[in-house]
């Protein structure tokens, strides 16, 4: 549905992207994730034709932006980060505005009216001022008119930028639900939003792609070691003495008491699972074991590391 291929930006001498490829199948959530600066806002600005790249190029629903951008812009809703509103309209009267800058008009003008306050949960607000919604009914206003002419791609700049956690609750549920018929671009710097929402990640950073897959694809490729998470009765140095001594264990990490019990974490190469040794070694010493399970890295660890190792050139 979304193609993007080598895009590079430049803002006279700052390089904003550089070279940036990757695809968005349709039915798909696709979270841009990354820092304020990183690139995501500029990509999602090509996408909608709002900036010309200045090199490579972007297909949206098999037409390229730079052949064709009226087209693309009939294909695609769009919400940026700056919220596309008039605050001295009604929002009846916003959307009718909106509808008919699309080509909409008579009943079927009304019908996607209807849809889209329906599904944006702004009935009670209908023949509000805009400016006197709150932030969260201004979010919903701007996402119903990047919806009004039922389109086939939405791309949504920071979403949830500003709003409290109900607010984000009830954002993130209509996403979800979109994402049933349209195919969904997500920009974000808040990891969990992106976690909580996206199919897959795009992790973009200084202008470059430096991660790209599902939440457990990263993971692995971010990791360079295998980590248990162990807790037991007993005393914190014997504890550690003897867990650094279990074959395979590389590095034994203090994490906290929990509950009176030291907590550790237990390091050993990428693709050695020590889980039966260190539970044979708990059997021996007839520990009274609290905790000993798999510890994946969270979406913040795998997140910095991969940013890191794009800028040292691992990548």
């Amino acid at each position: 549905m979304i193609k993007a291929s080598n895009l590079t930006m430049h803002y006279g001498p700052v390089v904003a992207l550089d070279n940036v490829s990757f695809e968005v199948n349709k039915g798909e959530i696709v979270g841009l994730l990354g820092p304020n600066g990183a690139g995501k806002s500029t990509t999602m600005k090509i996408l909608t034709t709002y900036l010309y790249p200045s090199g490579g190029t972007a297909m949206v629903g098999g037409v390229d932006v730079l052949q064709d951008p009226v087209k693309v812009r009939k294909s695609i809703g769009y919400l940026p980060e700056v919220l596309p509103l008039y605050m001295d309209m009604e929002v009846k009267g916003y959307l009718e505005f909106v509808g008919r800058a699309r080509g909409l008009t008579g009943s079927h003008l009304k019908q996607r009216m209807d849809a889209v306050v329906q599904a944006t949960g702004l009935t009670p607000m209908f023949r509000k001022v805009i400016r006197e919604l709150s932030k969260g009914f201004r979010q919903r206003t701007a996402l119903a008119q990047a919806l009004i002419h039922d389109p086939e791609v939405i791309i949504l700049d920071e979403p949830t930028s500003g709003l409290d956690p109900h607010q984000i609750l009830e954002i993130r549920d209509l996403v979800a639900n979109l994402a049933k018929e349209k195919t969904v671009i997500l920009s974000t710097h808040i990891l969990h939003e992106v976690e909580t929402t996206a199919h897959r990640i795009v992790i973009i950073n200084r202008g470059q792609i430096v991660g790209n897959g599902t939440i457990d694809e990263l993971r692995h490729r971010a990791k360079d070691a295998e980590r248990l998470s162990f807790s037991a009765v007993g005393d914190k140095a014997d504890l550690q003495r003897k867990l650094s001594g279990v074959e395979g264990v590389k590095e034994v990490e203090y994490v906290a008491d929990v509950d009176g019990c030291p907590s550790f974490l237990l390091y050993s190469p990428h693709g050695k699972n020590i889980w039966r040794e260190v539970s044979q070694m708990a059997q021996q010493q007839q520990w009274q074991v609290r905790e000993l399970a798999e510890k994946p890295l969270s979406l913040e660890e795998t997140f910095l590391t991969l940013t890191e190792k794009a800028a040292q050139g691992h990548y």
